[in-house]
């Protein structure tokens, strides 16, 4: 499952270190190119609070394994483009469907122990942020190998047989007492309303995932500028620094079982806030680059995986309408984050990036002061 999820995930990223020869590819603007950034993430918002809240009307595996299948009909249409129209229409199916990591996710914590749901939680996003963080080291090697298709043709057969796989060792999994869809999308707002820490986790998150996005928007265009000359597998092999920070993943799931989620929140926002300054040292120096990179990309699973373990809380019997306003918010953040990066980029280059980053996670920083005032019984 954890598998799963990283590949959905990452499906939806590997156009970052590839969208210079996206363009050259397909005879667009390196703008336009950047436009399927935003446009995955929108994709991806949108499959969240549509998709994802089926978890609690339908068949949990066969609604995974169906929007898998999906996803890699997306991924192959990228894989055979011939122009931008054919790519939006791939990226577009590929970050609506590959929702279907969402679903796999609550399903985790159904089946686990209830003591350690925070762990198994912790281990699907583990694989899940890995997908992401390496996702742009795989396409970068591929793109190298066999020019920029050949990623999304990879992953669109890959993602047929870890559906397949999925199919043969997930048990049927359904809610007892299902709802109408037209229901099931009008308790997401009842969700939203009873519970005032699904809002502030909801903003923690948003804020969260914009500041790292302003990151992956604009990072391929500081390398690969004069000041370092970096190619499409030089800027995906800089993408394998993260990967260590996906094992935080595990380690926020473990301390939140613990009772330590706000503190573990607190922490990961402040390594977030302060990872934009070796951002910024890094314009001429890969080194400071690669340790603010590292840095965040700690901080912001130990951000997630907390937000996750209060949130589940709040509604067991609702974990995937819960998952999908959170999510929604948080991908929110994300595609809002891409965008105002992309502007801070043409408007001030990486410095006006750096600033936006650091303002976001301090925005951050604020919301988790007001969830804290939230932590009482009941709340």
């Amino acid at each position: 499952m954890a598998v799963a999820a990283g590949l959905c995930a990452g499906s939806n990223y590997f156009n970052q270190p590839l969208l210079h020869s996206i363009a050259l590819g397909l005879h667009i603007s390196d703008a336009a190119a950047a436009s399927t950034v935003t446009l995955a993430q929108v994709a991806y918002a949108c499959g969240l609070l549509l998709l994802v809240p089926l978890g609690d009307k339908l068949e949990r595996r066969g609604l995974a394994v169906g929007l898998m299948l999906l996803a890699a009909v997306g991924l192959l249409v990228s894989g055979f483009a011939s122009g931008l129209a054919m790519l939006v229409v791939g990226t577009t199916m590929t970050g609506l469907f590959s929702v279907a990591a969402q679903t796999l996710v609550p399903l985790a914590a159904t089946l686990a122990d209830p003591r350690r749901s925070g762990r198994a939680v912790g281990l699907m996003m583990s694989g899940l942020l890995t997908g992401i963080l390496a996702a742009r080291s795989v396409a970068g090697l591929l793109s190298a190998a066999g020019g920029w298709h050949t990623v999304y043709r990879v992953a669109g057969i890959a993602m047929v047989v870890v559906a397949a796989m999925l199919w043969r060792v997930l048990p049927s999994s359904r809610n007892p007492a299902p709802q109408s869809y037209a229901r099931t999308l009008r308790s997401l707002v009842t969700l939203l309303r009873a519970h005032p820490r699904l809002r502030s986790r909801s903003l923690i998150g948003a804020l969260s995932f914009a500041s790292v996005s302003v990151l992956f928007s604009t990072m391929a265009l500081m390398l690969s500028g004069p000041g370092h000359t970096m190619t499409d597998v030089q800027i995906g092999m800089v993408g394998l620094v993260g990967v260590a920070g996906a094992l935080m993943a595990s380690v926020a799931g473990r301390l939140a079982d613990r009772g330590w989620g706000q503190a573990t929140t607190a922490v990961s926002v402040l390594l977030m806030a302060a990872g934009w300054f070796f951002l910024w040292r890094g314009i001429d120096s890969l080194g400071w680059f690669l340790l603010g990179m590292l840095i965040i990309d700690i901080g912001l699973p130990g951000v997630h995986i907390s937000n996750q373990n209060v949130i589940y809380k709040l509604a067991p019997e609702a974990r995937s309408r819960i998952n999908a306003v959170y999510m929604t918010s948080y991908f929110a953040g994300a595609a809002s984050g891409s965008a105002l990066g992309a502007l801070a980029w043409r408007l001030g280059g990486w410095t006006a990036a750096c600033a936006l980053g650091a303002a976001l996670a301090a925005a951050a920083g604020c919301a988790l002061w007001r969830d804290q005032r939230l932590v009482r019984p009941g709340a």
